[in-house]
């Protein structure tokens, strides 16, 4: 990815967020509470969505991102801790987050059952897990079309990655589904059963 996907990311998600990917963002991350862990906070997108964190413990990655993410934790009303690290091993002791917060991350995760792993450790009995992301459609030929491109893109994302069922594998407690955009992308929202 190194320098040129940060410079791009907030350029070409802007018509995006301008319309209805701003609501659903606005929407899911403003139901984390207490002490949050967000997995791939890119350029802070998510921080000026939080209104009932005490604080957000921000891991991202890609250096040039978190260092973009800067002006959006100067500016944003909860404390933000942003981190330089993956999400398949995580500092934090068990039990630590109240709610995680995952939006358009979990296509370009490595390892995503062990990321999902650690959002389990990490979280506490009951947290909410929160997620918005893409995942391979239902309709035979658009999931075909991903599973065909997914070799050229997966340096920068998984287009087929079926989270969803990677959260019903890891045994989560999925309380609510909501699809957009005939199905390429979902709201998740779960609940951390340890």
């Amino acid at each position: 990815m190194g320098n040129l996907f940060p410079r791009v990311y907030d350029m070409a998600m802007l018509p995006l967020e301008r319309t209805k990917f701003n609501k659903i963002r606005k929407a899911l991350v403003s139901k984390a509470s207490g002490r949050v862990l967000e997995i791939g906070s890119g350029t802070g997108i998510n921080f000026p969505y939080y209104r009932n964190a005490s604080q957000v413990d921000a891991i991202e990655p890609n250096p040039v991102m978190n260092k973009r993410s800067n002006k959006r934790i100067e500016s944003s009303r909860i404390p933000i801790q942003p981190y330089l690290m993956k999400a398949e091993k995580l500092p934090f002791a068990d039990s630590t987050f109240d709610s995680v917060v995952a939006t358009l991350v979990f296509c370009t995760i490595p390892e995503p059952v062990k990321a999902i792993q650690e959002i389990q450790r990490v979280g506490k009995p009951g947290a909410k897990i929160l997620l918005f992301e893409h995942v391979r459609m239902n309709q035979k030929l658009l999931g075909k079309a991903q599973d065909l491109l997914t070799p050229t893109w997966k340096k920068i994302c998984h287009l087929n990655r079926n989270t969803l069922e990677l959260l019903t594998q890891a045994n989560v407690s999925i309380k609510k589904i909501d699809r957009h955009f005939k199905g390429l992308f979902l709201t998740i929202e779960c609940l951390n059963e340890k």
